[in-house]
């Protein structure tokens, strides 16, 4: 079942985003050291005989709505920052010379408070005086609302904090893939004062959820009404319009989960990735990249040199690999091989293939990766083993048409329609595709390098997850959600997903049952490949795999671990990926294994609680008046089975008895 979003947060997300909108709005008494004049009212400044006087009308731009987990635990919001600002008086006769020293000198007392004091040029500082004295000119990067609170009193005549809304990250790099960042619109206009500009710059989305929702984020914004005299005396300050937070977008993450996630992979690799897909709603509560970066790095703005150091780091941190990444999928491929053998009555589950070394196919020699027979062996035991010459070899029977025409019913070779930035479609071939680019038809040796997840075949950790998905649901490959609801500043929702289906699979249910165990043997034998995985609370089927990957020069490898749990009843999907380094020398069962492991164990009595079937029903049974009468109660006795799945009574217990229902001898003793 869905974990519900709190009662306590449908209200809170509203009030949150109000109450800094609030807060920003109350603090715009302290951007000013000019207050309106004492005794004067609006009628005293005429703009008609007055060149200095001023009436100004500004937009207040909206404070943008939060993302947050399926909890209403954040992961992006707005807090208020201050930018130190020169607030001009209106000097009478001041020439240019007086008016760059006067600013000077404050700039330098603000350059001693502040170290990102941003020096204007002359020509800015008297343009702006000449053009726009009556609103504050920033010379300052954001600082925090505690450095300003310290800063207020130091400033001085002529200096003033300015406020506006900082974007803020509060996980900094965890699922930064996902959220995005945000940026300036652009600068504040310069010159002439314009009807309507914004009190500070205004953000936008650029990457990530951020981009997406952009218009649900944005909210709309207020108004305010300035009225200045000849003297630069403020007459009149008036909010017209009141801003409107954006709304909220709640996603299907959990935020535990997706710490604990990134928290394994930077234990267990340099880079690589972990997904985990509800099996039954098709949520995503798991999709992490390795590495990351803060996405507070790029609020209000990046810097051209750190953006450099990113862009050009050789771990790509900006490159989200759950998603945006395509790989060979190696062996976590061979159930969907499998499964489609099996269905199609190429092979059954008892037959027997043997099994050498290797085997010749045309010119070249394909070996398994044990370097060893394994005899004859059936589906079950070669999916535990994973066994490459079976595959080879079935592969070729069942034909690429039908495996890979499987594979695509699992989500293989397209988008997952997850609402995602720069997602990959993976591939998987068509004879079309490889007369186009590799000049010929798939051959048995394409197909037998297909049937081991390796050749062109392409796919994200996302799109792994999600084929154990839909082997683990059996009928139907679920359609993913990544956003659960969308909701407006007061809590309504105005946008909300739901479970479905994407595609039916049309595959047997035994076809399926028999690769679910040779799945779970991979794991829970004592032959298969994937023992590192095994979980102490739930039997959880699983499979290896280990690729080439990259060009052969850089001898490159990857490790994989996908599959789903429990064996009964499947709830939760996976899959990991961990991306070695040129040279080394990795398996699935070995590095992707472990952090399989060290991702559930510790959520175990989180999990038991959501994967425990539901309690057995109590048989009643129901006795005449007579024998009700000789007992004076109805009994009720719960049902057990035996080995043999014959129902026995269980002892009856101990029923509840009320003192007052006793008879008088009774009562002595109690």
């Amino acid at each position: 079942m869905r974990v519900p979003l709190p009662s306590r947060y449908h209200g809170l997300a509203g009030l949150f985003l109000v109450g800094s909108a609030l807060a920003a709005q109350e603090a715009l008494p302290l951007a000013s050291n000019n207050p309106p004049a004492a005794g004067r009212t609006a009628s005293d400044g005429s703009i008609l005989t007055q060149k200095n006087a001023r009436t100004i009308t500004l937009k207040i731009p909206a404070p943008r709505g939060q993302i947050v987990d399926r909890e209403g635990e954040c992961l992006a919001q707005n807090v208020i920052a201050y930018q130190v600002a020169l607030q001009f008086k209106q000097f009478e006769n001041a020439d240019r010379d007086y008016v760059l020293s006067w600013a000077k000198s404050r700039i330098e007392t603000a350059r001693i408070l502040v170290k990102s004091v941003q020096i204007p040029t002359d020509e800015q500082i008297y343009d702006h005086y000449r053009n726009r004295r009556w609103l504050p000119l920033l010379i300052s990067d954001q600082v925090s609302a505690k450095d300003a609170k310290s800063l207020e009193s130091k400033l001085g005549n002529g200096l003033t904090l300015h406020p506006v809304y900082r974007r803020y990250y509060p996980e900094e790099g965890i699922a930064a893939h996902l959220i995005g960042y945000t940026g300036s619109v652009g600068k504040l206009p310069i010159g002439p004062i314009n009807f309507n500009e914004p009190l500070w710059e205004e953000s936008e989305g650029r990457a990530g959820l951020e981009k997406i929702y952009d218009r649900q984020l944005q909210g709309d914004p207020g108004g305010k009404r300035l009225l200045f005299d000849e003297a630069g005396n403020r007459l009149l300050e008036e909010q017209t319009k009141r801003p409107m937070p954006g709304g909220t977008v709640v996603t299907t993450l959990n935020l535990k989960w997706q710490r604990q996630a990134e928290k394994v992979l930077r234990k267990g690799c340099k880079r690589g990735a972990f997904v985990v897909i509800d099996v039954v709603t098709g949520e995503v509560l798991v999709m992490a990249s390795r590495p990351t970066f803060d996405l507070n790095a790029f609020i209000p703005g990046i810097g051209e040199k750190e953006y450099k150091a990113l862009n050009e780091d050789p771990g790509q941190p900006l490159f989200g690999r759950a998603f945006q990444s395509a790989y060979p999928p190696a062996s976590t491929f061979k159930p969907i091989v499998a499964l489609a053998a099996l269905n199609n009555g190429t092979v059954t589950e008892d037959k027997q293939i043997y099994c050498p070394a290797s085997i010749r196919i045309g010119n070249h020699e394909f070996k398994n990766w044990s370097k060893t027979p394994e005899g004859s062996i059936d589906v079950k035991r070669a999916i535990a083993r994973s066994c490459n010459p079976w595959f080879y070899q079935v592969g070729i029977d069942v034909g690429p048409t039908a495996f890979l025409g499987l594979a695509r019913r699992l989500g293989y070779g397209e988008k997952t329609g997850l609402p995602l930035i720069g997602e990959t479609p993976g591939l998987v071939p068509t004879n079309e595709w490889m007369l186009q680019h590799e000049r010929r038809r798939i051959n048995d040796g394409d197909t037998a390098n297909l049937s081991i997840g390796q050749g062109v075949l392409l796919s994200s950790p996302l799109q792994v997850a999600q084929g154990m998905a839909g082997i683990a649901n059996g009928g139907a490959l679920p359609k993913l959600q990544l956003v659960h609801q969308v909701q407006d500043a007061r809590g309504r929702v105005i946008e909300s997903s739901r479970p479905e289906k994407r595609v039916w699979l049309g595959v047997d249910a035994k076809a399926i049952e028999t690769v679910r165990e040779g799945m779970r043997d991979v794991v829970n034998s004592g032959y298969g490949t994937g023992r590192s995985a095994g979980l102490s609370f739930t039997e959880l089927c699983g499979k290896t795999g280990t690729a080439q990957w990259g060009p052969p020069s850089k001898e490159q490898r990857l490790a994989w671990f996908a599959g789903f749990f429990p064996f009964e009843n499947p709830r939760f999907a996976f899959a990991v990926l961990y991306e070695g380094t040129p040279g080394e020398t990795v398996s699935g069962g070995r590095m992707a294994g472990p952090m399989v492991r060290d991702f559930f164990e510790p959520l175990k009595d989180e999990i038991k609680e959501i994967i425990a079937p539901p309690p057995k029903a109590l048989m009643v049974k129901e006795e005449t008046d007579e024998e009700a009468s000789k007992e004076g109660v109805l009994k009720a006795q719960p049902v057990e089975e035996d080995e043999e799945g014959e129902t026995t009574p269980a002892p009856p217990k101990a029923l509840p008895v009320d003192p007052d229902d006793l008879p008088a001898e009774e009562l002595e003793g109690l």
